[in-house]
């Protein structure tokens, strides 16, 4: 499951950074998934994000920045714990959300008065922010609620002639999307990530965990639908007691193998897991079969996202 990686020349990042200036759409990749990025200044510019994800505008953008400084740029606050954090864990897999910036509008934020904001760890991603030279807006590269893409070839399937240049840049190392932390008020996880909350806690203390997401109006975070980040096939979760469904399927497993058409065995480390699992759903998506059957992973702080990834995407 290992590919080669690729770097873009620089007259690709170039090209890439002209398109985001003048309003067009730009998938990159990040350390944690491919996002699908706009000029977040350019209000036209990032409704072609909405339009060709089909993603509902209750859904907040991420804003990715190369540096501090330009996140302090799209905040109207900058709390001493933003500081602490974007110390400890930028660049990486944190989104901090705070109040924004007058300059970043409703239709970025879902009309909340909060915006979300990183410093991703992947240097083409930093590399495209640098000579973009603007703050950039970037879900997910997929359509929405569909498997996330940790390849560019993902990109590729998910979207075609919607986006109108991808960045190759390789398989993502981290492979599930970013922590989501709330500091407009105390300090809320919003979203959990492969940055834990024991992990966040260690640095600023105490951390709430947010309560379900509202019916209406804009959610908090994006990611909270209560089914997202799923494969085409009807994908189930399997506990150690239960029996696999009838018809032609794949099991993915870490400790307990099965009879099935295809049997999966995922790394027992959950980063390892967390890289692998979205790459691993799509390869079994494409094959076409009856179900995709995910043993349940370990338990504990470190495995939280994954549960919470691997639930929403066995919702139905």
């Amino acid at each position: 499951m290992t590919e080669k990686k690729t770097t873009p020349s620089d007259a690709e990042i170039e090209r890439a950074a002209v398109l985001l200036r003048s309003g067009r759409l730009v998938a990159f990749p990040t350390e944690t998934v491919y996002g699908l990025g706009a000029n977040a200044l350019d209000g036209a510019a990032v409704e072609r994000i909405f339009e060709a994800k089909g993603r509902p505008p209750t859904s907040p953008l991420i804003v990715h920045v190369s540096s501090m400084h330009m996140a302090q740029l799209i905040v109207a606050e900058w709390p001493s714990r933003a500081e602490l954090l974007a110390r400890h864990f930028w660049p990486g897999p944190l989104t901090l959300v705070l109040k924004k910036h007058a300059k970043i509008s409703g239709r970025v934020t879902a009309g909340l008065d909060t915006v979300g904001v990183r410093v991703p760890a992947h240097p083409v991603a930093l590399a495209l922010l640098r000579a973009a030279g603007v703050p950039v807006a970037a879900p997910s590269a997929n359509r929405f609620g569909s498997l996330s893409p940790t390849l560019a070839e993902h990109v590729h399937a998910s979207l075609g002639d919607r986006v109108d240049m991808i960045l190759d840049g390789g398989p993502t190392e981290v492979g599930i999307e970013s922590t989501v932390l709330s500091l407009a008020g105390d300090p809320v996880l919003l979203r959990p990530g492969m940055i834990s909350r024991e992990q966040i806690e260690a640095v600023i203390g105490p951390v709430s965990v947010g309560s379900a997401t509202p019916a209406t109006g804009g959610h908090a975070s994006p990611g909270l639908h209560a089914r997202h980040y799923s494969p085409s096939t009807r994908l189930v979760l399997i506990g150690p007691r239960e029996s696999l469904p009838a018809g032609r399927g794949a099991y993915v497993f870490t400790t307990t193998p099965r009879p099935a058409a295809r049997a999966v065995p995922m790394p027992d480390q959950p980063e390892q897991y967390a890289a692998a699992l979205y790459q691993t759903l799509h390869e079994l998506d494409a094959a076409h079969f009856d179900w995709i059957a995910v043993e349940l992973p370990p338990d504990g702080p470190a495995w939280v996202a994954i549960h919470d990834r691997l639930t929403r995407a066995a919702s139905r």
